[in-house]
């Protein structure tokens, strides 16, 4: 894979850079967020790793200033050396997949990668996932509801193949943090519901029927019933 590493620390920089090129993979290496972003607006990476704080603008601002004008489909790894609840969420919001907290040993860095990538190459034939005027491509990684395209991150567009997968069953939180996210579910993460948001302003609140509903206790179902 062309993986962007926008990583100011020429340490980790090095480090990742020659893990990532013995595992197979050409990174590029940008020590700035300007150059990060006009890098990553260049050329098609299939990857990107994002310090979130940069000199000049921030992680968040390139993770941002990306996801609106290029691919929401290519996959960004967020590395902060924070921590805290806010600064997740803060990435989260502005469009990266996940993040790595810094210091991380480079296979797990690896096995976020390969997390975040599994099945992204194209199937041997077209198969698409629907419940009413909501269908995901599979082959093409569209989705469109009612005809209308939507733009999805990656993290987002995994979480509405599960639901679909899933439709018409309650899927806890816990389930879908270990099939999503491939993680153990942690009392203090409310990253499953944040993103459950997301895909409701995406894919329900600018339309007349809801499709994912909350089950108080349980989790959540993604169904054309109304559920009281």
């Amino acid at each position: 894979m062309h993986i962007l590493i926008v990583e100011d620390e020429p340490g980790v920089a090095s480090f990742v850079g020659r893990g990532l090129t013995e595992a197979g993979h050409q990174p590029d290496i940008s020590e700035t967020g300007e150059e990060g972003l006009r890098k990553a607006l260049q050329k098609d990476y299939d990857f990107i790793i994002l310090d979130l704080i940069l000199p000049g603008i921030t992680g968040l601002e390139v993770c941002r200033r990306y996801r609106e004008e290029k691919a929401f489909d290519t996959p960004i790894l967020m590395l902060t050396a924070l921590g805290s609840t806010e600064d997740i969420v803060s990435g989260l919001k502005v469009g990266a997949d996940d993040y790595l907290v810094k210091p991380f040993k480079f296979k797990e860095l690896m096995a976020r990668i390969e997390a975040l990538t599994r099945g992204r190459t194209r199937q041997a034939s077209p198969e698409k996932l629907k419940i009413i005027d909501l269908e995901v491509d599979l082959y093409r990684r569209i989705v469109s509801r009612g005809g209308q395209m939507i733009r999805l991150t990656a993290r987002e567009y995994d979480l509405l193949v599960y639901l679909l997968k899933n439709k018409g069953r309650v899927v806890s939180r816990e389930s879908i943090l270990a099939a999503v996210w491939e993680m153990d579910w942690d009392v203090e993460t409310n990253v499953v519901d944040v993103y459950i948001n997301y895909l409701r302003n995406k894919i329900d609140k600018p339309f007349d029927h809801k499709l994912i509903k909350t089950m108080i206790g349980m989790g959540y179902i993604l169904t054309e019933e109304t559920i009281s």
